[in-house]
């Protein structure tokens, strides 16, 4: 899958960052949390438990399957698990008012943590140790980081089956005459897309009657959209979400279409990785991971970090 993302270390990271700045997501954005403004005030992560905006018309995801459901490990064997995760990656990773890791990635530890009734300790390292810390038997035992799942992680860890997917999203304006998106019907439109990435190599390759706009970066993209120079925006769903929701777009405009995974250009998933043949955590993480589904407690906690839905 073409990239050229100068700063590419895994899938996950090569898709736009969301920056800490005025609720602008730009990409390769490398700021920490604690560098920026008040997260929860632009509308970035939970403020108070409750997330900003329209929670209750956001879709939620389902990564399970019910007909496939996970055999309960022997849980008694698991004394606790010590988390490792990262502070640079919001809402899913950053500091918290107190310093220590918080965001959706550590609300779900904790939650897993509960349900396999086990303690529980999460702790930030830098990202590209992540992975090496795991070898350390001394170091920890699982990483919760969004670490896509790829051939290249997989030398390195085990992954849990994935618990979030970076979707493909298109966006347009409020007042625009599209309300689908398909090859067939936007013949001739105008998409911007920001170059060099999997969702330039996705348009050409799927939506060849349509004109490709490539532009340097996720906000040139969105200028052009704003200023009705396209007709559509095609880009990263997560970051999109939020600034459709933020105060940068002033409310210009909405999700068309979607959302698109194909694992070719957008990845397998991200999923929590443990040390390579630990198979008794990763089965106990995926079981507690299908219960949380299961029982509603991931949806009350996407709900708080997404209150417009990627998907």
């Amino acid at each position: 899958m073409p990239s050229t993302f100068a700063s590419f270390r895994y899938f996950a990271r090569g898709l736009p960052r969301l920056a800490l700045f005025a609720a602008a997501f730009v990409v390769l954005a490398s700021g920490h949390a604690a560098a920026g403004p008040d997260l929860a005030q632009e509308g970035i992560v939970p403020k108070d438990g409750v997330s900003p905006g329209p929670a209750a018309s956001a879709a939620v995801p389902g990564f399970w399957d019910p007909r496939r459901r996970p055999e309960r490990p022997d849980l008694s064997r698991i004394q606790s698990i010590r988390f490792l995760t990262e502070l640079d990656y919001p809402p899913f990773d950053y500091a918290g008012a107190d310093g220590n890791p918080a965001g959706f990635n550590v609300d779900l530890a904790r939650l897993i943590c509960t349900e396999i009734n086990t303690s529980c300790t999460i702790q930030a390292r830098r990202f590209d140790l992540l992975l090496d810390a795991l070898k350390d038997k001394a170091g920890g035992d699982a990483v919760i980081a969004s670490i896509a799942s790829t051939p290249e992680t997989r030398r390195q860890a085990d992954f849990t089956d994935p618990y979030y997917r970076t979707p493909a999203r298109f966006a347009a304006r409020i007042d625009s005459p599209i309300r689908d998106v398909l090859p067939e019907l936007v013949e001739g439109k105008k998409i911007a897309v920001v170059a060099g990435t999997a969702h330039e190599a996705f348009l050409k390759e799927m939506f060849t009657e349509a004109e490709t706009h490539s532009y340097p970066n996720a906000a040139a993209a969105r200028e052009a959209l704003r200023n009705k120079d396209v007709d559509l925006l095609f880009g990263d769903g997560i970051s999109l979400a939020f600034w459709l929701n933020g105060s940068d777009s002033n409310g210009c405009c909405a999700f068309r279409g979607g959302p698109y995974l194909e694992s070719r250009y957008f990845g397998e998933g991200i999923g929590i990785a443990v040390r390579r043949g630990n198979d008794l955590l990763r089965q106990a993480l995926n079981w507690a991971l299908f219960r949380l589904w299961e029982k509603g407690s991931y949806t009350d906690l996407w709900l708080r970090y997404f209150p417009i839905s990627p998907f």
